[in-house]
């Protein structure tokens, strides 16, 4: 299999800490025992994950916090 890069994933995700967080969150879903979207538990967690994220397996959403509504 080709290997996931950052810019793969940079490509669906708006920044580089956003997907940060939406890696570690995916990889706690995956350790709770969630279904795998893309490829075989095989390799790592985080690998995983990211391959998931680069093939648009995964729907992120960026949530506007209660601060900037308020204004």
């Amino acid at each position: 299999m080709a290997r996931v890069t950052i810019e793969d994933c940079l490509r669906r995700v708006e920044n580089r800490f956003f997907l940060l967080h939406a890696v570690a969150r995916r990889v706690r879903q995956m350790r709770q025992n969630a279904q795998y979207w893309a490829g075989s538990p095989q390799g790592e967690d985080i690998v995983t994950a990211l391959r998931e994220i680069a093939a648009g397996k995964i729907n992120i959403e960026a949530k506007e916090s209660e601060d900037q509504e308020e204004k």
